[in-house]
């Protein structure tokens, strides 16, 4: 059974997203949006009345319900799950793609929030929200792991705001090295949480 293409209006979306990871908010235009989603230019304006501040604003929505599903991925692919084999999987997905592909994207979430912060309140609200749904299935999964939950809200905080930073550096130094390193270093703290 094949799975229906998405509609214009989700293709958008997840175009702008993929446009944002790559050269930010001020670099992607509405055109290039519409023909990354192979989606009639017409049908920004009806779909997204709001412009580019309304696309954006779902973009980085998408890419926060995209980032929280992945933790149940992640937990689902590995034999015994840990705080350290969870982050070590989500850093992985960024080492493969840039072993891969090269480094010429990150995360929409932190473009957007670099590109708009200062100037654009409701695409920064969009990307604090973003960070929110990706953070609490993580501080979730780690409960479910056995630490304690008074603790795993600044945990989740803590693996996400590392992850962004190697990301932010492997891209700088064209180099998986400090993802690796963020692995590494942090994984033995996270393992420590856990209750014995």
């Amino acid at each position: 059974m094949t799975q229906a293409r998405p509609g214009p209006r989700e293709r958008m979306v997840f175009s702008a997203a993929q446009l944002i990871r790559r050269g930010g908010v001020t670099a992607t235009g509405m055109r290039e949006v519409a023909a990354h989603a192979d989606a009639p230019r017409g049908s920004l304006q009806h779909y997204f009345p709001g412009g580019k501040e309304q696309l954006v604003s779902e973009a980085l929505a998408w890419a926060g319900r995209y980032a929280g599903k992945r933790i149940a991925r992640f937990l689902a692919g590995l034999d015994e799950p840990t705080p350290s084999g969870l982050f070590a999987a989500m850093a992985a997905q960024w080492t493969d793609e840039y072993t891969r592909d090269g480094f010429d994207a990150g995360c929409p979430v932190a473009a957007a929030t670099v590109d708009c912060a200062p100037s654009g309140d409701s695409t920064r609200t969009a990307a604090a929200a973003a960070f929110a749904t990706w953070q609490a299935p993580l501080a979730e999964a780690l409960t479910d792991m056995g630490v304690p939950a008074a603790r795993a809200e600044s945990l989740a905080t803590l693996m996400i705001s590392t992850l962004e930073g190697a990301i932010l550096m492997a891209r700088a130094e064209r180099d998986v090295r400090p993802l690796t390193t963020a692995v590494r270093e942090l994984g033995p703290l996270l393992d420590s949480a856990v209750r014995s």
